[in-house]
C-alpha cells in the first residue's frame, strides 16, 4: 500500500473502517455466503491520489466501496472471571462471529475509481 494510493472511511454495522484496495477487513458478521460481492454504500470520505478530498455530510453520495466476501468465523476467545470471594468463582469465556472481507473497488463520489492490483498477493490467493 503505497501513501498515494485511494483510500476511503467507510461505516459497517455502526463501526467506521479505513480501506484501501487489496486490503482484508475483518468486521462483524454479515449474513452474505462466502464468494459474494458485497457493495458497501455508507462512505464517509475518500481521498484521491491527487490528494484531492470528499467528505460527506454524513455519507457521499455517489461514492462506494466494493468488496468480497471471503470467510466466516470466530476470534479468539476473550475469558473473563466472576469472583464473590470465600463463595464462588466462575469463569466464562466469549468468541465474537466475524466476517472477512477482500476489499477489490473503491470508487469516489466523482467518479474515480481504484481497483485490486491483480498481481498482488491477496488478489491471486482470493480472486479466481
Amino acid at each position: 500500500m503505497s501513501t498515494n494510493s485511494m483510500y476511503g472511511i467507510v461505516e459497517v454495522n455502526g463501526h467506521q473502517y479505513k480501506v484501501t484496495p487489496g486490503m482484508l477487513l475483518d468486521i462483524e458478521k454479515l449474513d452474505k455466503p462466502e464468494g459474494e460481492l458485497v457493495n458497501l454504500d455508507k462512505v464517509l470520505f475518500v481521498a484521491d491520489d491527487t490528494n484531492t478530498f470528499h467528505v460527506g455530510a454524513p455519507y457521499l453520495s455517489g461514492a462506494a466501496v466494493k468488496a468480497k466476501v471471503i470467510f466466516h468465523d470466530k476470534s479468539k476467545k476473550v475469558l473473563s472471571v466472576k469472583r464473590n470471594p470465600g463463595k464462588y468463582t466462575k469463569k466464562f469465556g466469549h468468541r465474537q462471529d466475524y466476517t472477512c472481507l477482500l476489499i477489490t473497488d473503491v470508487v469516489s463520489s466523482s467518479g474515480k475509481k481504484e481497483s485490486i492490483d491483480p498481481e498482488s498477493k491477496n488478489a491471486k490467493k482470493y480472486l479466481k
